[in-house]
């Protein structure tokens, strides 16, 4: 005879076994979106019928749970895997807010190859500027790698995984914020990013953001898609135009940058 102590334990067995089986079934959902994801993606401009290459600024920071499995951040790049840091991927849920929504901070990236200082009102993006406050405070970011560069279409340098391949993230997502801070898409469904603008990376889906970012350094035609939450200092930005000039490896125009880029040390601090 089952006693009901030996029933409620072969329930938790199978529930357990249910959530695993959900768990496989969504890693392997998330595998098959994301080699969609990373294509890169063609614009067409109407005006004169051209057409350029603009590559997906892209990456999954799918909800952690008990029946959520983390899907893969996609830069739509073959940039080479990175060691990951010894800090844990996970930094869910989304942190409570604890910045000020009235002031400005500034977070500065310490790297080998000079420091970036971005400044964030968190007036127009507090969830973003919290976010990063609590990442960085985590010291999530020290120790990755800015794992992605493009020299053509787009003028980025991508970083914020800590894999440092593209795939990682911390396990939440941030909604989209001042979208229309760089003003209305033209006709080709664009608007600039200056050169200096720091944006948030997402899936391509609204409200898909995680950790990782972007680095404008050159002004950059993209869908308002992108949080634009940060401006780097002058002094950041010619760092990252150093990088840029060095090129990708292997000479392709997307890709891991050829000088190698490490975030030492992550810190917001309040104005």
């Amino acid at each position: 005879m089952v006693t009901s102590d030996q029933r409620r334990r072969q329930l938790a067995r199978e529930k357990y076994a249910r959530q695993q089986q959900r768990r496989e079934e969504n890693r392997r959902k998330a595998k098959r979106r994301n080699t969609v994801v990373a294509a890169a993606l063609a614009v067409v401009l109407a005006a004169g019928g051209a057409v350029y290459a603009s590559v997906a600024l892209t990456g999954d920071d799918s909800p952690k749970g008990s029946d959520n499995a983390t899907g893969p951040e996609s830069s739509a790049s073959s940039t080479p895997s990175s060691p990951a840091p010894s800090q844990s991927e996970s930094a869910g849920p989304e942190p409570k807010m604890s910045v000020d929504a009235k002031a400005t901070y500034d977070m500065t990236l310490k790297t080998n190859e000079g420091d970036v200082t971005i400044t964030m009102d968190a007036a127009k993006t507090p969830r973003t500027v919290n976010s990063f406050s609590h990442l960085a405070a985590k010291k999530y970011f020290d120790g990755t790698k800015c794992h992605r560069l493009t020299t053509q279409g787009i003028f980025v340098l991508q970083c914020g995984d800590p894999k440092g391949d593209g795939t990682g993230g911390p396990g939440y997502n941030i909604p989209d914020e001042n979208l229309g801070a760089l003003g209305k898409a033209g006709s080709d469904g664009t608007v600039t990013y200056p050169a200096g603008t720091v944006a948030m990376a997402n899936t391509g889906q609204p409200g898909s953001g995680g950790s990782q970012f972007f680095l404008v350094y050159k002004d950059t035609k993209l869908p308002p898609s992108y949080t634009p939450f940060g401006k780097m200092d002058a002094a950041g930005l010619q760092v990252v135009k150093d990088v840029a000039a060095a090129g990708v490896t292997g000479g392709a125009t997307d890709g891991a940058p050829k000088k190698a880029v490490t975030v030492e040390k992550a810190t917001v601090a309040k104005k």
